[in-house]
């Protein structure tokens, strides 16, 4: 091989390695958006430099029918809750409170029918969310954002939000609800299943089904967050409101692109400066 040749390949060799330093630069360039992965310095530097809005989302352990884990809801809100702080670009997420509502302990009613479910009683799901939301405040956070992945304590995260929001006012400390999280996606996945002419569950049905098969496929996780081989005995009398064999990742990634747009555009509506009053 001639000299010019070996300068070529050398050449070559050290472009090669500029680009993965780049690139292993870019990932350390892309620090983590949740409290739980920093240290209290770091998350002094992060508000100290701007970092003003903490995203405060709960999940749920509960059964969801013999095909997906107790933990979906929780799986599902880890992921959504990064997709929107990392495109408000000024949050951080509050680690993933995996407890809500979800039926009546004596005599067992609602999802508490079914072993592993776990549920917290309003007044203690709001008690939680409210010392959570406090702690925050105290950390310098001026934006509050509740929001929750399970139906119920929907209202128990409304009232909180508000509650503080009037506690913390002469602080300039917003906090805000994220109704639209919940609902006006849900009301947009029903759209499309009806477009699509598929079954329109609720319950661990296609929606959730979908969405978690989407996660666990970023994840790289399905076989511990999916029980495959179950999907056919999906039905009412196991948890699931069924039209599970209509699910696909395909349709997760459109829910929860569903969640994360509605989440941004509320927040946005609700966080935006008020116009400035017309002068005399």
């Amino acid at each position: 091989m001639t000299p010019r040749c070996h300068g070529f390949l050398a050449l070559r060799q050290f472009l090669a390695f500029l680009v993965g330093l780049l690139a292993a630069c870019q990932v350390l360039a892309q620090p983590t958006v949740w409290v739980e992965d920093l240290t209290w310095v770091e998350v002094r530097r992060a508000v100290a430099q701007g970092s003003k809005t903490v995203i405060l989302y709960a999940g749920s352990t509960e059964q969801n029918g013999p095909h997906m884990v107790t933990g979906k809801h929780n799986a599902i809100a880890r992921y959504v809750a990064e997709q929107i702080a990392r495109r408000l670009g000024n949050a951080l997420v509050y680690p993933v409170l995996p407890f809500a509502p979800t039926g009546s302990f004596v005599p067992a009613g609602g999802h508490m029918r079914f072993p592993g479910s776990i549920s917290l009683s309003p007044a203690t799901y709001g008690a939680v969310l409210q010392d959570v939301a406090l702690n925050a405040a105290i950390t310098g956070f001026s934006t509050i954002l509740l929001m929750g992945d399970h139906g119920d304590g929907q209202d128990v995260l409304k009232k909180v939000a508000q509650s503080l929001d009037r506690q913390l006012k002469d602080q300039a400390i917003q906090v805000h609800y994220i109704g639209d999280l919940y609902y006006k996606s849900f009301e947009r996945a029903k759209a499309l299943l009806t477009q699509k002419r598929l079954a329109v569950t609720s319950h661990a049905g296609v929606v959730d089904t979908s969405e978690l098969m989407f996660v666990a496929a970023q994840r790289k996780a399905s076989s511990r967050l999916l029980r495959i081989d179950q999907f056919a005995a999906a039905r009412k009398e196991l948890g699931s409101d069924g039209g599970v064999d209509q699910a696909s990742a395909e349709l997760g990634e459109r829910f929860i692109a569903f969640k994360v747009e509605a989440a941004l555009a509320q927040i946005q509506s609700l966080t935006r400066s008020p116009p400035a009053p017309k002068q005399p």
